[in-house]
């Protein structure tokens, strides 16, 4: 028995094989045939083409009439073969398109996944992971999906389809689908190539219908992209998509309080888990000061970072920007299939093409239909003569022998009518009207046929007056497809201009700064060494030397830059407040040169030269003042033995000496020889306070003349906000500052300043309020309109002397309107004072008039104050004259100093007062 079993396997598995061998053509070549022998030259070159020919029009770059990739076409091709209305399982879609596709279930089952956590083709159910998280979704057989409402209304029709056989001919696939949508601009796609790369970003599908509408019209337009992320991006760089651009994005940073931030929305490609993890390592290198990082992701994006103590809220924001994934660059590069090849557009070309293509499907359609509707009033005309003509009861017709001589006598009786058909009767027209049922006939309704032809005809009358007015169409088309699906695709991502954060300045001084002066070494890692100031790893040091010289090196660990150092410091680029003030020897005269001068930018490790550079120059005062300062010097001379009367002392103040260049020569000090320089006094700074303006496009302050003009500012002075929410709160004028969109004003603190409000109380019926005060020094965020969230601001002002115009509504609409002195009104009393009700009866409107009465000028008291700025020596106040006295000789005489420079010793004391120092 099992002998019949193995024979029977044996036959049947040569049965097998001689059924294959008759399916093969293939015929083992004889390796001694010369014939056989293929020569290995040229092969590469041309496969190597063939494949990356296949690669660029079969899988990696998308094709510019329907936006797809062929995998992603496939998918919907199948989708709409398979649809009826319910979910299907994700596992049998893939299974359904590898009829149509030959890569295999991992690359449908992934394209599938990437659609639909799209939301926009496909209407997913269950896990389909999370791109906020970057958790992938669960196994194709636990999660289902179906084409959406928009993909069936925008995607398919198989009237315009133009079709092609799939790779192993079984069935047939679409070439393109008859996409009615720029649907690569709002999917955006990805994807690498032989030889070149292709990544459109998406675009927002209310957006694109706007852009679409406006270029049908003959308008401008421009469109940029949003994320399902969130985000803001800078689109100054964007260059319309193509390859070359840029794009900034940015995370959503906001304050919880004064030690926790808050990160709401991610960039763009980038997930919390992976912004987490680049916040992390910043915080291992010292970047950021961050004490814990707490992922709290959900739904939505939550990442808190609770900062360590004494660290800057706004100056974190930065750092976080600089060092962190928290912002980064994407570089769009708009490659498409077109005319089957790739080619490198715009965004505004493809919406272009795509509008285009769009108003052909649908004039396409139109013709289709208007071709349908034009057979069937030919056919319903032919029926009703067939019928109402009675050709049927003919006596020739009864009597025909065969079928032939019953369409040629139905066709003699057609003659008389075929002047007005749209086309010539054939012999199909004819037998489908013998084929009309006896029961159709007996039911047959002149009236209602009249009635269907009529209908017809309008319906044609419709299209024609459309295929004339494609454009109006068109436009039509697209604001359905607006008003339809807009309202469930809001934009995400917000435009915004950014900054341009420079990292030097935003970094934490994570290290310190030494010098080893006896050895001639400086950098982080000298511990045991003279500490010289806090700096970070990013920073450049500028060293002066005792001859003159001076250069920028880059910070590190240790380096060796000489023994005779004057100073060094962190140097700031385009640092135009630290001032120099030298004095200087000029090797060559012994003259000796005063100077004050700035540098704002240098070479990294070239060096330069303060002095004239002639050799034996040297450095003889020397201080590095970071706001301007100018000091009083005393210089004294070397004594000169052989005259009795002289004067060995001189006084130069720096603020007298002009800030110029760092190759200026500098003004001639004294051509004698000096002894020594000292200093006298400290002085103030000579340039004044830091102007400041602030940019509403970035809603942060500059010192470099961007924006609207806030004032000039000192040490002490603050920046009032005054927010829309009708809360204010005061800040310093850094540039590191971070301020929000809804800013109604913002400008320099003045403590009395009378400022004018209008609010509705909702504490009080909703009544209006009118409230006069003053704005108190508080850093803290209040509210200036009460604690009601509820209450409303209707106006503020700071019109010295405001007049109002209240105009009455509803059923006090009769009453005249009524002019109100806001300074008579009501008096000036505190932030949290409710003011003074205006009136009880229904308010319309509330406004500002132009006032009648103006503030007298104030020049007389301005100038007084001036007056006493000045002491009686004409000097300013709080210059050097009335600073304290540093200098080294007080309380002696000029011949006690030359005895102290000659070394002579003086038995009797013969000074007078009016020698004494």
């Amino acid at each position: 028995m099992d002998d019949e079993i193995k024979d029977n396997e044996l036959l049947s598995t040569e049965e097998e094989t001689t059924e294959n061998n008759a399916h093969s053509s293939y015929k083992p070549s004889d390796k001694f045939d010369a014939s056989a022998v293929h020569h290995l030259s040229g092969m590469y070159k041309n496969w190597f083409l063939d494949y990356a020919s296949y690669v660029i029009l079969e899988r990696a770059v998308p094709h510019i009439e329907d936006g797809l990739k062929p995998v992603q076409r496939r998918i919907l091709h199948s989708m709409k073969r398979m649809d009826d209305g319910r979910y299907n399982k994700v596992a049998n879609i893939v299974g359904h398109t590898m009829q149509f596709h030959p890569h295999g279930d991992a690359s449908i089952g992934d394209a599938l996944v990437q659609m639909g956590q799209k939301y926009l083709l496909i209407d997913t159910q269950g896990n389909w992971g999370n791109i906020l998280t970057g958790d992938r979704a669960a196994a194709p057989r636990y999660i289902e999906a179906r084409l959406s409402k928009f993909a069936l209304e925008t995607v398919f029709n198989p009237k315009t389809t133009e079709w092609q056989a799939s790779y192993d001919g079984r069935n047939k696939e679409p070439i393109t689908l008859p996409v009615k949508f720029p649907l690569l601009l709002a999917q955006g796609a990805e994807g690498i190539a032989v030889g070149l790369s292709s990544k459109i970003l998406p675009h927002n599908l209310n957006d694109i219908c706007s852009a679409a509408i406006s270029y049908l019209k003959g308008k401008d337009f421009s469109i940029y992209p949003d994320f399902p992320t969130g985000g803001s991006i800078d689109v100054s760089k964007y260059n319309d998509g193509q390859r070359g651009g840029a794009l900034k994005v940015r995370a959503k940073i906001e304050k919880l309080d004064n030690k926790t931030l808050v990160i709401r929305e991610v960039p763009f490609t980038k997930t919390a888990s992976s912004l987490q993890e680049s916040i992390t390592k910043a915080i291992e290198k010292g970047k950021i000061k961050v004490r814990k990082v707490e992922d709290m992701t959900a739904s939505e994006v939550e990442i808190q970072l609770h900062l360590t103590p004494g660290t800057s809220s706004d100056k974190t924001i930065d750092a976080l920007y600089a060092f962190t994934d928290c912002e980064i660059n994407i570089s769009p590069n708009c490659c498409v299939i077109e005319d089957n090849k790739p080619g490198f557009l715009t965004v505004s070309d493809v919406l272009k093409y795509s509008v285009n293509h769009t108003k052909d499907l649908l004039q396409l359609e139109l013709e289709i239909r208007k071709h349908e509707l034009e057979e069937q009033l030919f056919y319903n005309s032919l029926e009703r003569i067939f019928i109402e003509e009675r050709i049927y009861k003919e006596r020739k017709f009864e009597t025909a022998k065969d079928i032939d001589e019953v369409v040629l006598f139905v066709d003699s009786k057609l003659e008389p009518f075929k002047n007005t058909f749209i086309r010539e009767v054939t012999r199909d027209d004819i037998i489908r009207l013998l084929e009309i049922k006896m029961q159709r006939i007996l039911k047959f309704n002149k009236d209602k046929a009249d009635e269907l032809i009529a209908k017809i005809k309008a319906e044609i009358a419709e299209i024609d007056k459309d295929l004339s007015e494609m454009v109006r169409v068109t436009i039509e088309w697209f604001k359905h497809l607006k008003e339809k699906y807009g309202k469930d695709h809001p934009r995400l991502t917000e435009i915004k201009s950014f900054d341009t954060i420079i990292a030097a300045k935003v970094v934490d001084a994570n290290e310190k700064l030494y010098i080893d002066r006896q050895g001639g070494f400086i950098g982080t890692g000298l511990k045991k060494a003279e500490f010289v100031q806090n700096c970070s790893d990013l920073d450049d040091i500028i060293i002066f030397y005792r001859d003159g010289k001076y250069k920028i090196i880059r910070i590190a660990d240790k380096v060796f830059v000489g023994k005779n150092v004057l100073h060094l410091q962190v140097f700031k680029k385009n640092d135009k407040r630290t001032i120099y003030n030298v004095v200087y020897k000029d090797g060559e005269t012994n003259i000796h040169y005063i100077k004050r001068f700035n540098v704002t930018s240098m070479t990294r490790d070239k060096e330069y030269d303060l002095t004239t550079g002639t050799k034996g120059s040297r450095v003889v005062y020397f201080t590095a003042n970071p706001n301007g300062e100018a000091e009083v010097i005393k210089v004294t001379l070397n004594p000169n033995l052989e005259k009795k009367k002289q004067n060995i002392f001189l006084e130069r103040d720096f603020s007298q000496i002009a800030i110029k260049g760092r190759d200026a020569k500098g003004n001639i000090l004294t051509k004698e020889s000096v002894h020594r320089i000292s200093l006298k006094s400290h002085g103030r700074s000579t340039l004044g306070g830091r102007k400041v303006w602030f940019d509403a496009d970035i809603n942060r302050v500059n010192y470099e003349e961007h924006g609207k003009y806030l004032g000039e500012f000192n040490d002490q002075d603050q920046i009032l906000v005054i927010l829309k929410d009708g809360t204010f709160y005061l800040s310093t004028f850094e540039a590191t500052n971070h301020y929000e969109d809804n800013i109604l004003r913002i400008e320099k603190f003045d403590a009395e300043k009378v400022w004018t409000a209008v609010v509705y109380d909702a504490d009080n019926q909703g009544y209006a309020y009118l409230k006069r005060f003053q704005f108190e020094a508080i850093k803290r965020r209040q509210s200036y309109i009460g604690d009601n969230t509820d209450n409303e601001l209707v106006l503020l002002t700071d019109t010295v002397y405001p007049r109002l115009q209240v105009t009455y509504g509803g059923a006090d609409a009769v009453r005249s309107n009524e002019e109100i002195d806001a300074e008579q009104f009501v008096g000036v009393k505190g932030i949290k004072a409710k003011g003074k009700r205006l009136t009880t009866w229904e308010v319309k409107k509330i406004e500002e008039l132009e006032p009648l009465r103006f503030p007298e000028e104030e020049s007389a008291r301005n100038n007084d104050e001036n007056d006493d700025e000045t002491n009686d020596n004409g000097a300013l106040k709080g210059t050097a004259s009335n600073h304290e006295n540093l200098d080294p000789d007080a309380g002696k005489s000029q011949q006690q100093v030359i005895d102290e420079i000659t070394g002579q010793l003086r038995l009797f004391n013969n000074t007078t007062d009016n020698e004494t120092k």
